[in-house]
């Protein structure tokens, strides 16, 4: 079944599904973005208008763009309001189980003609297809934070996935203005399977005393021309998020050089998680970052 992309459900309105949204909305596509409530979503549509508002004033893209893409978004808070959907971008928290849950909730609602795709950053398709209606029209389609400044796209075929549906998706892809890299299904895929392991060695680095928050980051930034500390990008991306895909390696993997690190399971316990907390490696309770060791 050949499908014609036109209509794209988002699942998730936080910051990666509003920037998933974002970015299709910009490219012309209608968009139903969904969340377990309507407060969720209307922060979703809200953080979307700050971020092309930003756009707008750094000349990206014109006024009229940016009214024209937030008209082509409108709140899901049932899944049935997916039914109409395309392609449908499941967005939700890096959980194996809960994304599961949704899609038993969300494919018998489904067209059977649509496109069904995740954006986890390390969970197996295959595993997360066999548990849907559809494996043969199930991709991951996994986005890079910030969605609307990053360009990456990793594609990833599960051992299920159609041609065509592999065909439609990198014709969405590039419809929206990013770049492919495609990757097989192997815990974690390819960027987080190198990234991920770089940040919890940082944190390794700082649990056996070696240098300070402060230290650390200044050293990857200086001495390794990276853009951002790995501390500091890792409270960026969620702190629980990078505990779920270093399990994700380490149990996938069964390699120990994969083992979270002690000092990354302490943080998520006492809720930790990063910049959406306000705490993590740092504080960002008051004007300044501030180190939390």
């Amino acid at each position: 079944m050949v499908v014609e992309i036109k209509k794209i459900g988002v699942i998730g309105s936080g910051q990666m599904g509003s920037g998933i949204a974002h970015v299709c909305a910009v490219a012309g596509y209608d968009v139903a973005l969904s969340d377990i409530s309507m407060d969720r979503i209307e922060s979703g549509l809200a953080n979307i208008n700050g971020n092309l508002a930003r756009q707008v004033q750094k000349g990206q893209i014109s006024e009229e763009a940016r009214t024209k893409a937030l008209a082509r978004i409108s709140p899901a808070v049932d899944l049935d309001m997916l039914s109409e959907a395309d392609l449908v971008i499941e967005s939700a928290v890096e959980n194996e189980q809960v994304k599961r849950k949704i899609f038993s909730q969300l494919c018998p609602l489904l067209k059977p003609e649509a496109i069904l795709a995740t954006n986890t950053s390390s969970i197996s398709i295959t595993r997360l297809a066999a548990s849907t209606d559809r494996p043969e029209r199930f991709i991951g389609i996994h986005f890079m934070n910030p969605v609307p400044i990053m360009e990456l796209v990793e594609l990833v075929r599960g051992i299920a996935t159609e041609d065509e549906t592999f065909e439609a998706s990198k014709e969405f892809v590039a419809k929206i203005g990013k770049t492919i890299a495609v990757a097989e299904d192997f815990p974690a895929f390819m960027v987080n399977r190198i990234l991920l392991p770089m940040i919890n060695e940082a944190i390794y680095t700082l649990y056996e005393g070696v240098g300070s928050v402060e230290s650390i980051d200044t050293a990857m930034k200086l001495g390794a021309n990276h853009p951002m500390g790995p501390l500091q990008l890792a409270d960026f991306i969620g702190l629980d998020t990078c505990l779920s895909i270093m399990q994700v390696l380490y149990e996938g993997l069964a390699d120990s050089k994969y083992r979270p690190c002690p000092l990354l399971v302490k943080y998520v316990e006492a809720g930790w998680l990063g910049r959406k907390t306000q705490r993590g490696f740092y504080d960002y309770r008051g004007d300044v970052p501030v180190p939390t060791r």
